[in-house]
């Protein structure tokens, strides 16, 4: 954390000598300026700049170690040339996809196939393979409209929902339908016999079905694809009983590599952090606005209470200055026992400083006004200057009616808050209604 804020600091003295405009925001220095009254400008803003510029080379740096390790776990799967061993799952977990890349040189080629847990004896029944059976025409169809005319890649699969089955397809000929369903090159629609076998422990039954198909134009890549794709399927049945599945390391004369195909998400991780970290540094401005609207909203919630106070003790006798450290001082006592901290009053509590510190009363009432920067407390503000130049004949009316006014104004914020609460309450009360909706009609639509 401290080297960041190093890293932090660096970079914004190398932009404060460049002038970059983006911490060069006159906004931004005001609003701070409301919510650090009394601090120094440039020191408030340089700790709000080093600290956002801190969230974001953080957000940077764990962006750069995640997209590392995501590189890192995408290229631990290479397994290279012959002999690769595809390690098998206990039985308990059953089948599972591996999706595997051939690197032979000149291209890499993506397969995915299904590696079985290392058998164990099988039990079935006459039963189920007898309703397998009957169902199997519509198993296979894969969207087409019948069996008697096939006209897309047909559902051969090695097992099928609801059934324990393992099933062996054999087609009556190769050129037209391969045993994985796919459709090869025929010149004309033509008719084929598919065979299917269904395992299960020592259990074993073979039917046929006839299909006509009109077949799909391959090219000398695809075909090769599919011829690789045989064989691999092939050798991972052949080697069920053993512990691990052996890769070939060369087809058709080329050497090929083989690797677990993974999703590689560094690229994305790296190209999604600067715009995170460009998005955690707008929105560190955002939340300053939302901190200086709190306290806008906290001032203007406590100054009734304040001019009703001022009127109160001006009334009993005491000077404006008077009122003024009798509010600090008694808003001070309490801080200290533990009371939350009110702007409004910290505001008084400053002014009260400024007037001990030898700042003349006329200003430092004109700068209590200022910092809060809300209409009604520079309207007080100036009231209060006015009242050193004319005298004090008419103060006690004018801050009189000033509560008054103040008072009227709070009701109707409230008011309007209440409104505005109200409206957002509409949402959740139309959603329970529906949910309330639902819970009735649905046990009675059940009952009918």
């Amino acid at each position: 954390m401290e080297l960041l804020k190093k890293a932090a600091m660096f970079l914004y003295k190398k932009a404060c000598i460049l002038k970059l405009p983006v911490f060069c925001g006159k906004r931004i220095e005001a609003d701070l300026a409301l919510l650090h009254p009394g601090e120094r400008v440039e020191c408030v803003k340089t700790d709000y700049y080093v600290r956002k510029i801190s969230m974001c080379l953080g957000v940077l740096a764990a962006g750069a170690f995640l997209g590392l390790a995501a590189k890192i776990n995408a290229d631990r799967n290479a397994l290279v040339g012959a002999g690769s061993i595809i390690r098998r799952g206990s039985y308990e977990e059953g089948e599972k996809r591996v999706a595997l890349e051939a690197d032979n040189g000149e291209e890499k080629l993506r397969f995915e196939i299904s590696v079985w847990p290392r058998t164990l004896t099988p039990e079935e029944t006459e039963e189920l393979s007898e309703e397998f059976f009957e169902k199997l025409e519509f198993l296979i169809l894969n969207g087409n409209e019948d069996t008697g005319h096939i006209t897309s890649d047909l559902n051969l699969e090695e097992e099928y929902e609801g059934f324990p089955f393992e099933v062996e397809w054999e087609s009556g000929s190769e050129v037209i339908l391969d045993r994985s369903g796919r459709i090869r090159e025929v010149n004309e629609p033509a008719q084929v016999k598919l065979r299917a076998t269904l395992k299960y422990q020592d259990f074993s039954k073979t039917g046929e079905i006839d299909v006509t198909v009109v077949p799909a134009c391959l090219t000398a890549e695809e075909q090769d694809y599919l011829e690789l794709q045989e064989y691999l399927v092939a050798e991972e049945a052949d080697s069920r009983g053993e512990e691990g599945w052996s890769l070939p390391g060369e087809w058709k004369g080329r050497e090929i590599s083989w690797s677990l195909a993974a999703v590689d998400y560094s690229l994305f991780i790296w190209a999604a952090t600067p715009a995170v970290a460009v998005l955690i540094y707008l929105s560190s401005d955002r939340d300053l606005r939302k901190k200086l609207e709190k306290k806008h909203s906290s001032l203007s919630r406590e100054y009734p209470d304040l001019v009703h106070k001022l009127a109160l003790y001006v009334g009993a006798g005491m000077t404006i200055r008077g009122a003024f450290q009798k509010i600090g001082g008694d808003y001070g006592k309490k801080v200290q026992k533990g009371q939350a901290v009110r702007p409004g009053c910290e505001e008084v509590l400053y002014t009260c400083r400024e007037l001990q510190t030898g700042v003349a009363e006329g200003a430092a009432y004109e700068h209590f006004g200022r910092r809060t920067g809300l209409r009604e407390y520079i309207r007080l503000s100036t009231l209060l200057g006015q009242n050193l130049k004319r005298g004090n004949s008419t103060l006690l009316d004018r801050l009189r009616e000033e509560a008054e006014k103040s008072l009227e104004e709070s009701l109707l914020r409230a008011r309007k808050l209440g409104e505005e609460a109200g409206t957002r309450l509409l949402v959740p009360m139309v959603l329970m209604l529906a949910i309330v909706m639902v819970m009735i009609m649905v046990p009675a639509f059940g009952s009918m």
